[in-house]
């Protein structure tokens, strides 16, 4: 039955052995009050008790044939520990079983009461799935880019085929425009090294042997112009002007004097296309070195418009599905996504200082993007529990087989990392949801728009 509490709805309902009342804490969270009794707890107490019997091992007594006095005072402690570990988690698994709760996440058990001759009683404070009614997700309006491959799209491919197999060769010459060059150098900042005004820019400070591209914007805009017409062993100063979008924020708008040996000048060449040039790739001859490219090619359109398509599916369902989260998960994605979005900005240079001053928006940021991926697994859960989506063990174990070959690593290396972070939940997840977004997309309302209409994101 259903009674007001303390302005919560209690919900009471017992079985011939648990008494079990619900308690509405808060959206996704819920108190159970739960409680054995007395001849349940009696009964495990001398179950438990005759178990120690039958292997317990006192003085003067053989295996098995210590009085059960002597054995209860021994082993009291031991006895009442294990008769806890077995009645909670049972009578704990009963009460969610019965009121068909769908539980995110490990309970918060608080006991009340345990002892012999009692019942047990004990409360768990349980995060559970969000409640919400799954809308009509067969249908949904989608768009796709009319692209296809095209001629041009392959000489593309060929052309970056052909830098892969460009050499560069050493000439003794006057360097031109589009050459490369091999230098040393040292650069200042208001006449002391670059690093006294940014610590982090040791790369900009000091250099040996580094490879530069004589094209106007290549590594500091307007530097490399500046070698046209030196030879091996010349030595120049070069000046600069930091721009203003420079990666470096401390030396935006400053000058920097350089120092610059040149080392070596050296000519880029790249191989004609022709049959020799295909089979260093493993193909017959030069045709079919484009058959190859061009499947390739459209493999990785149809890649990009599956992925746009899922986004536009997800971003779609969330939009029709309003509810409370757990708060646990989100605040754990959150913190993951921070932790992510705070390492990729280091490893792009910015310093501490820098991420700091950008806290707030990279909280919000995180924090609603977390949202947003928490209420799609479990909009994605809902439907693959309708639809009967299933993910069997040879699809899991395909997949960690490829992300072994992927980061060369060995199966069952890849396997032991796997089970200490918990990767094979993580996994059927990923394959579930997968699945799932596929057959929205079989049944999806498919606009056809020109190609290049949708942002990267969509």
């Amino acid at each position: 039955m259903w009674t007001p509490a303390r302005g919560f709805f209690i919900e009471t309902r017992k079985d011939q052995t648990v008494n079990v009342t619900v308690e509405d804490l808060a959206p996704c969270k819920k108190l159970l009050r739960v409680e054995v009794e007395a001849k349940v707890v009696d009964d495990n107490f001398e179950s438990v008790t005759r178990e120690f019997q039958r292997f317990a091992q006192l003085p003067g007594f053989r295996p098995g044939k210590a009085p059960r006095a002597m054995v209860v005072q021994t082993y009291s402690a031991r006895i009442e520990e294990e008769v806890k570990r077995k009645l909670l988690p049972d009578a704990f698994r009963k009460a969610v079983d019965e009121h068909k709760l769908r539980i995110v996440g490990y309970p918060d058990i608080e006991e009340i009461q345990f002892a012999k001759g009692q019942a047990l009683q004990f409360a768990a404070t349980v995060e559970t799935e969000p409640d919400f009614e799954l809308p009509e997700y067969k249908g949904l309006p989608v768009k796709r880019e009319a692209a296809s491959v095209t001629d041009a799209d392959v000489e593309r491919a060929i052309n970056v085929l052909r830098d892969q197999r460009a050499a560069y060769n050493d000439v003794e010459r006057e360097v031109r425009e589009d050459d490369y060059v091999v230098v040393n150098y040292t650069g200042t900042c208001d006449g002391k090294p670059i690093t006294d005004t940014a610590p982090t820019a040791r790369g900009l400070t000091q250099q040996k042997n580094f490879w530069m591209h004589v094209q106007a914007e290549h590594f500091i805009p307007g530097f490399t112009p500046q070698l046209v017409g030196a030879k091996k062993g010349d030595q120049r100063t070069v000046t600069v002007e930091f721009p203003k979008d420079f990666v470096t924020p401390q030396l935006v708008g400053k000058q920097g004097v350089y120092q610059v040996e040149l080392v070596q000048v050296k000519e880029r060449s790249v191989p004609e296309v022709n049959d020799e040039f295909a089979k260093s790739f493993g193909a017959e001859n030069l045709e079919k070195l484009r058959e190859g490219v061009r499947t390739d090619l459209q493999h990785e359109l149809d890649f990009k418009q599956r992925r746009s398509i899922h986004n536009q599916l997800i971003g779609e369902l969330l939009r029709r599905v309003q509810c409370e989260l757990p708060e646990s998960l989100v605040n754990s994605e959150t913190r993951n996504t921070i932790y992510n979005i705070v390492q990729e900005n280091q490893q792009r240079g910015l310093t501490k200082e820098a991420i700091d001053s950008q806290k707030d928006q990279i909280y919000a940021f995180a924090s609603q993007s977390a949202k947003d991926r928490v209420k799609a697994m479990f909009l994605m859960r809902r439907i693959a529990e309708k639809e009967s989506v299933k993910v069997d063990q040879q699809e899991v174990a395909h997949r960690v087989m490829a992300m072994a070959q992927q980061y060369q690593m060995p199966p069952d290396k890849m396997i032991e990392e796997l089970k200490k972070r918990d990767g094979f939940g993580e996994i059927h997840e990923q394959i579930m949801t997968s699945k799932v977004l596929d057959l929205l997309q079989l049944h999806a309302s498919v606009e056809e728009v020109p190609a290049g209409s949708l942002t990267p994101a969509s």
